[in-house]
């Protein structure tokens, strides 16, 4: 079964909503290794994104998601903007002019968003990023839709991979960003831009339920 442009829209709509309950715990894990305003950041980000929802929601998928990365960049502070807002317009151009997706499509849509974050950041596994989160589940999507997985169970396996990456960030010290400069001291904190990119493919799943 696709993905239809319905379920993109309403994938956005549950990404403001994680986000926005998930605000003050993100920034709690931003505040030990960070400037203490992701949370605050991407709640602000996503609700400009729900804003222009309407303008965009008669287009075609990828000028939706173009749009979506292109208001996180201009509203989003910090290194969460440029990254977050590179992975949606990346994702946006693959998808131009489409007004469904197959599993194949959804995978290319993910893949080149993380291409666009591997770009502009330069991460590498275990750096303690949103990579560790994004990366296992586009290989645990891949490999899911290959063994002939259901979209909806291909995502499920996704998640599950993005939770997993999450809580390994734990243990690790940071190499990138603002957390690096702590050196020994990032060790036992879960990263907070790990977390949040699980919460937005959480927010994926959530928006397929009713594909069962």
């Amino acid at each position: 079964m696709a993905i239809t442009k319905a379920e993109i829209v309403t994938w956005l709509e549950k990404i403001t909503a994680v986000i926005q309950e998930n605000k003050d715990y993100l920034t709690q894990l931003d505040s030990p290794i960070g400037d203490a305003d992701h949370g605050i950041n991407m709640s602000r980000g996503f609700t400009k994104v729900l804003e222009k929802l309407p303008s965009v929601a008669d287009t075609d998928i990828g000028t939706i998601l173009k749009t979506t990365g292109m208001t996180l960049m201009s509203s989003v502070g910090g290194a969460s903007g440029p990254l977050y807002g590179t992975f949606f317009m990346r994702a946006g151009t693959a998808m131009a002019a489409k007004q469904e997706l197959s599993g194949d499509d959804l995978y290319t849509l993910l893949q080149s968003g993380v291409d666009g974050v591997v770009q502009r950041g330069r991460p590498q596994l275990q750096d303690k990023t949103m990579y560790d989160a994004l990366l296992p589940a586009v290989l645990a999507l891949r490999a899911a839709l290959d063994n002939g997985s259901s979209i909806h169970a291909a995502v499920e396996t996704a998640v599950a991979a993005a939770a997993k990456g999450r809580d390994d960030t734990i243990p690790l010290q940071a190499r990138k960003g603002r957390a690096s400069y702590l050196g020994e001291r990032s060790i036992g904190h879960q990263d907070p831009g790990a977390t949040s990119s699980h919460l937005i493919l959480q927010a994926l799943l959530d928006s397929l339920e009713n594909q069962g």
